[in-house]
């Protein structure tokens, strides 16, 4: 599905990592791990299209991202470790604005019920800025709950800010993706608890 060929990156006078090569398949997990600073973000950034490699390239189903973007967008869905909630809206609308972003349309009733599958049941209406940070990060993490996922998730340290139960529940999440068919690439600092039979490999930067 995704193919990574000799991607290099220079982020001002440093290099963060070059001739990096990987292939994702369906069903498979790719977990990025690395120090602090190692380029983890700039790579994820780079799969999704929203940063320029210095070198290399980036193929989805055998064409370069760059000549198929729409079909791209469509296929993926990129949650980053940065905020990009906007305080004021509620959960619900929050939801439906990253989902509108992302070329797709999402009910309500839709968004209600994937914020009430990552543990926000009754908090569907309240402003953001009300939340605390690992309600916030459940907001985001909803999105793996819509209908119809896209085929790709890319995820920049989904598990932080998320209790044990949280965590768990994103596992489950991404086990029954990878299970459907779907992949995942994901950076993160722990072990992924997999369901047994999903192949995850793992990309040192």
């Amino acid at each position: 599905m995704l193919e990574i060929t000799k991607l290099a990156c220079v982020r001002g006078s440093r290099l963060l990592f070059r001739q990096i090569n990987s292939q994702v398949l369906a069903g498979e997990l790719l977990r990025v791990t690395g120090s602090n600073g190692a380029g983890k973000t700039s790579l994820l950034r780079m799969l999704c299209g929203l940063l320029e490699p210095t070198a290399g390239e980036v193929r989805w189903q055998n064409e370069k991202i760059s000549k198929v973007r729409e079909q791209y967008a469509r296929s993926l869905l990129y949650i980053g470790h940065a905020g990009g909630l906007k305080e004021d809206l509620t959960a619900i609308e929050n939801l439906q604005v990253a989902e509108t972003l992302a070329g797709r349309s999402i009910t309500a009733d839709q968004a209600r019920a994937a914020l009430a599958a990552a543990g926000l049941e009754g908090r569907e209406m309240m402003p953001t800025r009300q939340l605390s940070q690992g309600q916030k990060k459940r907001v985001h993490l909803a999105r793996t709950a819509l209908p119809a996922a896209p085929e790709l998730w890319i995820l920049d340290e989904p598990f932080n800010a998320l209790d044990v139960t949280g965590c768990a529940w994103l596992s489950d999440q991404i086990s029954a993706h990878c299970q459907r068919g779907g992949s995942a690439i994901l950076t993160s600092h722990q072990p992924v608890a997999l369901a047994s039979g999903i192949h995850e490999k793992t990309l040192a930067l």
